[in-house]
């Protein structure tokens, strides 16, 4: 994966994303290994409010209640796939690690357990990689040959779609200062 602008480019060499079913729960494990600076993909993994501009099929990101590094956050979306159309409704409980972790817990909504998180470590190389781990249970019947597919579709996507957020920011922050006089 690698993205262009204006000259500079930024790619993810690393991207791994696994996906498994266990019962009724569905867990992802994810990471993306990029030549980025930290603060850029710590600035897209805790940008809430703007999830839903570039995560595909969240129709909403919400933070209800911040106090401190404690986030009460809501968000909306929905899985679908032809005649199947499921919204998802949860709220989090978040905790950050400012530059380091987030970990979020589902307290509402129609998820009846969703558990996760994301993990930013700066190699000896200098790259940065970004660790996501998740185990879901929905509080819903998903058809099973249609459903967890589609589920497991999405969170792939999900999580290629913050990678390749964390990316464009940092061509931008790069152009940016390639084109700032004195740099």
């Amino acid at each position: 994966m690698t993205l262009f602008c204006g000259g500079l480019q930024v790619s993810a060499q690393e991207l791994r994303i696994e996906t498994a079913e266990h019962n009724e729960a569905m867990t992802v494990n994810a990471s993306a290994v990029m030549q980025v600076r930290r603060a850029t993909a710590w600035s897209v993994i805790s940008d809430y409010e703007h999830l839903a501009d570039f995560v595909p099929d969240m129709q909403s990101s919400r933070v209800l209640q911040r106090d401190g590094n404690q986030v009460l956050l809501e968000q909306k979306g929905s899985l679908g796939f032809l005649f199947f159309r499921q919204p998802i409704e949860v709220r989090l409980a978040v905790t950050e690690w400012p530059q380091q972790r987030i970990a979020a817990h589902a307290i509402g909504g129609n998820l009846k357990q969703m558990d996760g998180s994301y993990t930013l470590e700066t190699q000896a190389d200098g790259r940065v990689r970004l660790a996501y781990s998740a185990r879901l249970v929905p509080a819903f019947a998903i058809p099973p040959l249609v459903g967890k597919p589609v589920l497991r579709q999405l969170l792939k996507r999900q999580f290629k779609a913050l990678v390749d957020e964390i990316q464009r920011r940092e061509a931008l922050t790069l152009q940016e200062q390639k084109q700032t006089p004195g740099n």
